[in-house]
């Protein structure tokens, strides 16, 4: 992969984040008043990875939606969850912010560990086939200065 294709991938994944953070702040404000924050927050999240998943499948990574995909999926972002969990009650209860503000910061913070999450999950062999060039860098390197 050419490195003017990566960064194509990471800019559509910024934009497919973008628009999956604002459905899942739209969809968390209109649940806040229906049930706890915190119950409002993990439904919203569950809600908008459904549809990150599609997004990302279908115009981040180009590549094909599988029933494999869709199940492995969350596990990518059980750690996007459990930093966004963190930062929200960190948040909320250690620095006082609004319940309604937390959850949109906590999001930002997780960004970088759900692209390469999600990426190495969506698009099989991405993690080996980003070493092998790197590798392939490195021996052009050596070899251009020998």
């Amino acid at each position: 992969m050419t490195r003017k294709e990566q960064l194509g991938q990471v800019f559509r994944f910024a934009l497919v984040g973008g628009v999956n953070t604002g459905t899942f702040f739209g969809l968390y404000l209109l649940l806040h008043p229906w049930m706890p924050y915190f119950a409002a927050y993990s439904l919203a999240f569950v809600l908008a990875m459904v549809g990150s998943f599609f997004m990302n499948t279908y115009f981040t990574y180009r590549t094909r939606p599988t029933w494999k995909k869709f199940l492995l999926f969350p596990l990518t972002n059980v750690t996007n969850y459990v930093i966004q969990s963190a930062g929200l009650y960190a948040l909320v209860t250690w620095a006082g912010m609004d319940t309604r503000i937390a959850p949109l910061v906590a999001a930002i913070v997780a960004i970088p560990f759900t692209f390469l999450l999600s990426r190495k999950i969506l698009v099989p062999g991405a993690a080996r086939a980003a070493a092998e060039q790197e590798e392939n860098r490195g021996q052009t390197r050596t070899s251009s200065t020998v």
